[in-house]
């Protein structure tokens, strides 16, 4: 029996870009929903609109029509602040290009979205940090800037950002687009706990080696997703 909570559902979801008065539709009526505790990934080829999804799932982009819910939430609802403080304390980003400030040291990366959030006290912020990166096996590294850090270090950095405010929820879009095959498999791995550990884990990915994480796996196909089966992954 399935017990795992819901946490993010979209509905009749419809996006179209506008480019010089032509309409792009990029998303048509797609509906799914997630659950605590797996590991979702989105295939498709260039230019499908995973990006654009998994941009309306952390509340970066907006959609034309349709239904959105967090946690039974209807973000179309809420004010600005509102989905920021949503985003804060529920979505945790992982970038391909991993987006680190060149001029803040690893841990004062990690601690910047806790800047934002009252519920951490300044006095644990660089305990915190230093935790988060201990378990990402990258504590050693934590007085370095991003250039004195390889891509898998600096994208661990950038899971360790994404997890500072202990979020339900992590996104990654390309998380190893930049890594060799070796740093590849150490970041599919920590994903993979996340998701093992109660987070709903939702990565973009052209690497076939995601599949092999991946407990359901949606491809993003003229304009909507379909499940595809993982037994043949």
């Amino acid at each position: 029996m399935n017990n795992n909570k819901k946490v993010l559902c979209l509905n009749k979801v419809i996006k179209i870009y506008k480019n010089n008065n032509k309409k792009i539709l990029i998303l048509d009526g797609v509906s799914l929903e997630f659950e605590e505790g797996k590991f979702y990934l989105i295939i498709g080829h260039s230019g499908s609109g995973k990006t654009t999804l998994i941009n309306i799932l952390g509340l970066i982009d907006s959609f034309n029509s349709g239904e959105y819910k967090i946690y039974g939430k209807n973000v179309a609802s809420l004010n600005d602040f509102e989905l920021s403080k949503l985003r804060m304390k529920n979505i945790g980003y992982i970038f391909q290009n991993f987006y680190l400030d060149p001029n803040l040291k690893a841990y004062e990366n990690i601690i910047v979205p806790m800047c934002i959030n009252s519920e951490i006290n300044f006095k644990y912020r660089k305990a915190r940090a230093l935790k988060l990166l201990d378990s990402l096996d990258i504590k050693e590294r934590f007085n370095h800037f991003p250039n004195e850090l390889s891509g898998g270090e600096q994208q661990r950095v950038a899971i360790a950002r994404a997890l500072a405010n202990d979020p339900s929820i992590i996104l990654a879009d390309e998380p190893t687009g930049n890594l060799d095959e070796e740093n590849e498999k150490i970041i599919f791995e920590k994903l993979k706990k996340l998701s093992k550990d109660g987070k709903c884990v939702i990565v973009v990915s052209h690497s076939n080696n995601a599949k092999k994480y991946a407990d359901v796996i949606f491809e993003l196909c003229n304009h909507t997703l379909k499940e595809v089966n993982c037994e043949n992954k």
